[in-house]
């Protein structure tokens, strides 16, 4: 497969397939446009990824940041997750959650790895089975990722990207809080945002609760991302929706694709760093 998006169909046909890894990366943050989540009903043989509290850097007051490469491999391995496993994530709030657990699992270079597109809500729509446990694992695996340190990075990288001509920050919050029209949702927090970045919502990329079709997405993305660029930078509130914009990104066919970590929980919130 060479997009980082399966369906449904094709989740239900290979749910048994001895090499197959479903996790539910499921967050607790509530979009504010959405219903209520389901926090009952898990798909078939799914086993939780949690990176809020598991599956990030325990020692940073920045929420879920991407642990450690030993920490990662240490925590997969527990999952019974293996170099040869063919990983699918999923989220409970369509897709909103899973590409940051997909992104992560790339920066860690494992490459068989897809997103559920439309999550567990497209689960249900087609009406397949649910279960109200999540799978135990029996053994533990013999994940070995080697994390690429261009795949998220710092407050300092992307400052000094400012001024550079072939480097483009692209912010996933709404327009409201980009321009500063509206006070930041976490406290102390400034408004505004990264000088030099644009603005691309993440919510413009999605239908429903599925990314929208490449055809769709590609005028939205050539608007904002200049293919003059050599690299992009992805940021958000605090690192998941970015990954929405940068999956879209992914699939267009762009390169050189970051994550900055911190994001403006980060940046609006520390006073040496400039904003607009």
């Amino acid at each position: 497969m060479t997009s980082p998006l399966v369906t449904a169909q094709w989740l239900q046909q290979h749910l048994h397939d001895p090499n197959l890894v479903i996790l539910d990366s499921s967050i607790e943050f509530q979009i504010p446009t959405e219903s209520e989540k389901d926090w009952i009903n898990k798909i078939p043989n799914a086993q939780r990824f949690d990176y809020d509290k598991e599956f990030c850097d325990p020692d940073s007051p920045l929420p879920h940041m991407m642990p450690s490469e030993q920490r990662f491999n240490t925590l997969a391995r527990e999952l019974g997750i293996n170099q040869d496993s063919i990983i699918v994530v999923y989220d409970n709030s369509g897709t909103f959650a899973s590409p940051r657990a997909w992104w992560m699992f790339k920066a860690m270079g494992h490459h068989k790895v897809y997103i559920l597109n439309g999550g567990l809500t497209e689960w249900k729509a087609q009406g397949y089975n649910v279960t109200q446990n999540y799978r135990e694992p029996t053994t533990k695996g013999n994940f070995d990722g080697k994390l690429n340190p261009q795949a998220f990075v710092d407050a300092s990288y992307v400052l000094k990207q400012i001024d550079n001509p072939h480097s483009q920050t692209i912010d996933a919050r709404g327009l409201a809080r980009f321009f500063g029209e509206v006070p930041e949702p976490r406290p102390g927090v400034r408004s505004g945002h990264i000088p030099g970045s644009s603005c691309l919502p993440f919510a413009e990329l999605i239908t429903g609760h599925k990314l929208k079709e490449q055809a769709e997405l590609r005028p939205l993305l050539t608007h904002m991302l200049p293919e003059t660029a050599q690299e992009y930078l992805f940021s958000c509130g605090s690192g998941v929706t970015a990954c929405i914009v940068l999956l879209a990104a992914y699939v267009c066919g762009y390169q050189n694709l970051s994550v900055y970590d911190g994001s403006w929980t980060e940046w609006g919130q520390r006073q040496d760093l400039p904003i607009e």
